[in-house]
C-alpha cells in the first residue's frame, strides 16, 4: 500500500486571497483568478489532470506490457471541465485525450486496453463511483 501527501495553504478571503499547494517536488501559488478566472497560477483542477493523465498513462502502459509489448510513448492530456450547479462549483467532466506509439499493438487490441485503463485506473475509479473513503480532522487554532 502506498501512502502519499499534499498540502495546500489558503491566506485572506476567497476573492483577494492566495494560497500555494505542494506535494513531493512541487510547490506553487493558486489565486480565485487561475481557478476561476484567467489567473497564471495553478489551481486543484489543473493538478486534478495532472494526477489523471498519469496514473490512466501508467494504468494503460501496464496493460500494454501485459500483452508483451513495449510502449515507446503515452502521452495523455487531461481536460478538466469546472461548472457551476445549484450546489457551487463542481467538475463535472473529465475528458482524457492520448495518444500512443507501441510497435505491433493493433487497434482493436488498443481499443480494449485503451477501455480497461479507463475503467480500471485509480483516478478514474474515485471519480467514476466513488472509491474513496474521505476522512476529515478539522481543528480551529
Amino acid at each position: 500500500m502506498s501512502v502519499n501527501k499534499a498540502s495546500a495553504q489558503w491566506n485572506g478571503t476567497l476573492k483577494e486571497g492566495n494560497g500555494t499547494m505542494s506535494f513531493t517536488g512541487y510547490s506553487g501559488p493558486y489565486t480565485f483568478a487561475s481557478r476561476f478566472e484567467e489567473g497564471s497560477e495553478t489551481n486543484p483542477e489543473e493538478l486534478i489532470g495532472a494526477a489523471h493523465a498519469g496514473c490512466y498513462s501508467m494504468f494503460l502502459s501496464a496493460l500494454i506490457s501485459g500483452e508483451g509489448l513495449t510502449p515507446s510513448n503515452i502521452n495523455t492530456n487531461a481536460i478538466v471541465t469546472l461548472e457551476k450547479d445549484d450546489i457551487g462549483p463542481n467538475i463535472s467532466n473529465i475528458q482524457l485525450v492520448c495518444n500512443v506509439i507501441c510497435d505491433g499493438l493493433s487497434q482493436e487490441k488498443f481499443d480494449e486496453l485503451a477501455a480497461a485503463a479507463k475503467a480500471k485506473c485509480p483516478i478514474s475509479r474515485l471519480y467514476d463511483g466513488g472509491t474513496a473513503n474521505i476522512e476529515l480532522t478539522a481543528n480551529l487554532n
